[in-house]
């Protein structure tokens, strides 16, 4: 599940940016204005076997620190379970082009189908 949370500054851009939230369903870029990067290749992140097999889902929010050039280049957990986390910056790989270094904020929503 892909959620984005953030104030919308115009319609045609925010429009535009649920359209690519739709696409990614397991990232979501919230963030301030300046940081706003789009995700270009994503990994789908890989759900630790213990923690599915403990049933232990949620929210985690991690820090990409990304390159002029789109490429991770740090990435921290801000928030959520630790079980998670590893598999949740792993996750978090490439943005598109920008013109200079920037730090996004990502969730990637962990959850076990019934």
């Amino acid at each position: 599940m892909l959620t984005a949370k953030k104030s919308w500054k115009g319609a045609g851009r925010s429009l535009g940016l649920v359209a690519a939230a739709g696409l990614m369903m397991a990232l979501a870029l919230p963030g301030r204005a300046a940081d706003e990067r789009a995700v270009k290749s994503r990994v789908p992140p890989v759900y630790p076997e213990l923690a599915k097999r403990m049933k232990i889902t949620g929210v985690v929010k991690v820090e990409a620190t990304v390159d002029a050039d789109g490429k991770v280049t740090d990435v921290k957990t801000l928030s959520g379970s630790r079980s998670l986390s590893v598999a949740a910056e792993e996750a978090v790989r490439k943005f598109v082009p920008a013109a200079a270094e920037s730090t996004v904020d990502v969730e990637i929503n962990f959850t076990i189908a019934p």
